[in-house]
């Protein structure tokens, strides 16, 4: 391994971030399954605008890392010369609890920061599945979880951003008037302005059984007219032990009673807990597998559940929304490029006539060098 002294762009990432906060990349320094040259963890938003202002100077290119759990989601990159690790760009900066808002630096992790928030009675209404995303990891991808049914996705909660662009300008933005929505900064977010919501007294969610997409209408309709928080299903592939599960939220007896007037709707099957099913706010997909993503209405989720099952030829596992219409399904990372290319635009067919989308997220860094991955307008 070279030494600073050896290495100019080494030695000068050592000079911005600290002896102990340069390096050279690692075997677990990979982005789209190749090695990054170095590894640079900044602590300020100027140490941010020092290094991109290197790299934009040596023509290299440059990349944020939070804890690296989505970084090899949508179309991969050629190479990475610069890993940006936010890990120190950590903590809560402003918290206005009678405003309830909250400048947050982009590194923080979620659960960190809704931990905070909770001792004063408050959270950011979101929860992103990826156990260890950090907020800008989140907001990177808009990674909504199954909050979204009722609060809509990360991005609808940001006020502001502060950002450093590729070339090392520092910049702020609250997408309005032509200044940069999140999905058009071009450079690394250091940190937002978040809109929180009160922390619910009490949650209930209300489970039942489900063998077969064509089940999940009339049930989800149940549950929409109760306003839930969140209305998800598991569908695994053998067509057995599949659910849909619906969240109340609110002070302990509207929940209860909402979660209680839905199970009698349901039927005997239907089980009220104050405990969420294991499966729920969990990616169903691994990083060797193919996470394509469905987003239809959904009253036509079913139809396209069951045409995806007839194009790869037999049935296929699938969790998310079921009252959104926007889930995740799994496929082999085995799958032949043009096989898995096949597919996806059979998929997109149906989904034309409904308005829907289809999109490949992650795919084994072999497959998604070969095939149509999703673009960065996808996540938004």
């Amino acid at each position: 391994m070279p030494s600073p002294s050896q290495d100019p762009v080494l030695a000068a990432l050592v000079d911005i971030c600290g002896p102990d906060y340069a390096r050279a990349a690692r075997s677990i320094d990979t982005v789209g399954g190749r090695r990054a040259g170095h590894v640079a963890v900044p602590a300020t938003a100027r140490s941010v605008a020092d290094v991109l202002t290197l790299v934009a100077e040596r023509g290299l290119t440059a990349l944020p890392r939070g804890s690296g759990s989505k970084i090899d989601w949508g179309t991969p990159r050629p190479g990475v010369d610069v890993l940006i690790d936010t890990g120190r760009l950590n903590g809560m900066w402003d918290h206005h609890v009678e405003q309830s808002t909250a400048e947050v630096a982009t590194g923080t992790p979620v659960r960190a920061l809704q931990a905070a928030l909770a001792l004063q009675g408050q959270r950011l209404p979101v929860d992103p599945p990826s156990r260890t995303a950090t907020v800008g990891g989140m907001l990177a991808v808009n990674e909504a979880g199954p909050l979204r049914y009722r609060f809509g996705t990360p991005a609808e909660y940001v006020n502001s951003v502060a950002y450093v662009d590729r070339g090392g300008r520092p910049g702020d933005s609250d997408g309005e008037n032509g200044r940069p929505g999140l999905a058009e900064i071009d450079g690394v977010i250091t940190a937002a302005t978040l809109r929180l919501e009160p922390l619910p007294q009490a949650r209930r969610w209300v489970g039942v059984a489900v063998t077969t997409p064509l089940q999940l209408g009339k049930l989800v309709g149940a549950a929409e007219a109760l306003e839930p928080s969140a209305i998800e299903t598991d569908l695994p592939a053998d067509g057995q032990g599949g659910t849909l599960a619906v969240l109340f939220e609110g002070a302990e007896a509207a929940a209860v009673a909402q979660a209680t007037e839905l199970a009698a709707a349901w039927g005997s099957g239907a089980v009220v807990t104050p405990i969420a099913p294991p499966w729920w706010g969990v990616y169903p997909f691994r990083r060797d597998d193919v996470a394509l993503r469905l987003s239809v209405s959904a009253a036509d989720l079913p139809a396209t559940l069951y045409a995806l099952s007839d194009t790869v030829g037999g049935p296929v596992p699938v969790r998310g929304s079921a009252g959104l219409g926007s889930v995740h399904a799994v496929l082999p990372g085995t799958l032949p490029p043009a096989r898995l290319t096949s597919i996806v635009e059979s998929v997109r067919h149906v989904l034309l006539a409904r308005g829907g989308r289809a999109a490949i997220v992650a795919a084994p860094p072999e497959l998604a060098h070969e095939v149509e991955m999703a673009g960065r307008y996808e996540f938004f």
